[in-house]
């Protein structure tokens, strides 16, 4: 297989999302990354691809500041300058494994990150969040149904937005399909299950996703609400709540894992269901029960 190095960069893409699987957010952003390197180093011809033009251009991300960066000044986050080096990585190795002589991929080492924290909210201010949609109007009964769901689940807002409203929710468990196309099961509380009920009969549309806009409000299309709306209802009643944290559905993601970790779940269970690839993606909620064990530990030991 040969070709200059655009042609090389569409086999590369139309590979991860046929052959892996990968999300077209994934195929997107990786094309960016790819074609932001070709650009600043000229790049040609997989050969061109060198220790060289890596170095410069990691030097030139390390410089950049960008949204609201700007502002303040402060340049790339590292997490973010090692998004396009994994881009890359992934390429490299894709050339490697059709025998196209460029850099080996393991000669790009990521930068070092800080370990990452977790701004959770506390099982107070969760009640709170959930109780804060009030009311039997057909909106409080959606959001009602999508609060207790995204925390009985931890579904993704991505995967949330998927589900249609023909799931057979009386049995306590559905399948969903999540990164990478992995399929697993995620199971739903009775509490989840009556709020869903509760708002699927006071549904007058035929639409077939299961959370679709009410009355007025300003949709992301015909059917069913996407990420930002769902964003906007989370954000929406936790004001309410009188939380002055920022919350988002993936923070009550983050309250579901901690809640099974610090209720005696096994690490390996929370992976799958949580539908994590790699377990240490998993490995940083024990970092937050581990610290809830040391307060334990404190206050009822060695007095």
């Amino acid at each position: 297989m040969a070709g200059d190095i655009d042609n090389l960069k569409r086999q590369f893409l139309e590979h991860i999302e046929i052959e892996k699987g990968s999300s077209l957010k994934t195929v997107e952003n990786y094309e960016r990354y790819l074609t932001r390197f070709f650009e600043f180093g000229k790049i040609k011809n997989p050969s061109d691809i060198t220790d060289t033009s890596v170095r410069e251009f990691r030097l030139y991300l390390n410089r950049q500041s960008s949204g609201n960066n700007r502002a303040t000044g402060e340049t790339l986050k590292k997490k973010t300058q090692n998004y396009y080096l994994i881009g890359l990585r992934c390429f490299l190795k894709y050339l490697a494994k059709n025998k196209i002589e460029s850099l080996p991929a393991e000669r790009i080492e990521l930068a070092k990150v800080p370990d990452r924290s977790l701004d959770l909210i506390s099982s107070e201010e969760l009640q709170r969040l959930l109780s804060a949609p009030e009311g039997n109007s057909e909106k409080s009964l959606r959001d009602r149904a999508i609060l207790q769901l995204l925390f009985s689940t931890g579904l993704r807002v991505s995967e949330l937005c998927s589900l249609t409203r023909d799931i057979n929710f009386s049995s306590g468990e559905f399948s969903i399909r999540g990164k990478g196309s992995k399929i697993r099961v995620v199971f739903i509380s009775d509490e989840a299950k009556k709020a869903i009920d509760e708002y699927l009969k006071n549904r007058k549309d035929m639409d077939d996703a299961l959370f679709v806009k009410v009355g007025d409000e300003k949709g992301d299309g015909k059917e069913g609400l996407a990420r930002r709306s769902i964003e906007r209802i989370v954000k929406h009643y936790a004001l309410k709540a009188g939380i002055s944290k920022r919350v988002t559905p993936h923070i009550i993601r983050h309250c579901f894992a901690t809640d099974l970790l610090s209720n005696g779940a096994d690490i390996r269970s929370v992976q799958m269901m949580l539908g994590h690839s790699n377990i240490a993606t998993t490995q940083i909620y024990t970092h937050i029960t581990d610290k809830q064990l040391k307060e334990v530990h404190k206050k009822f030991h060695g007095k």
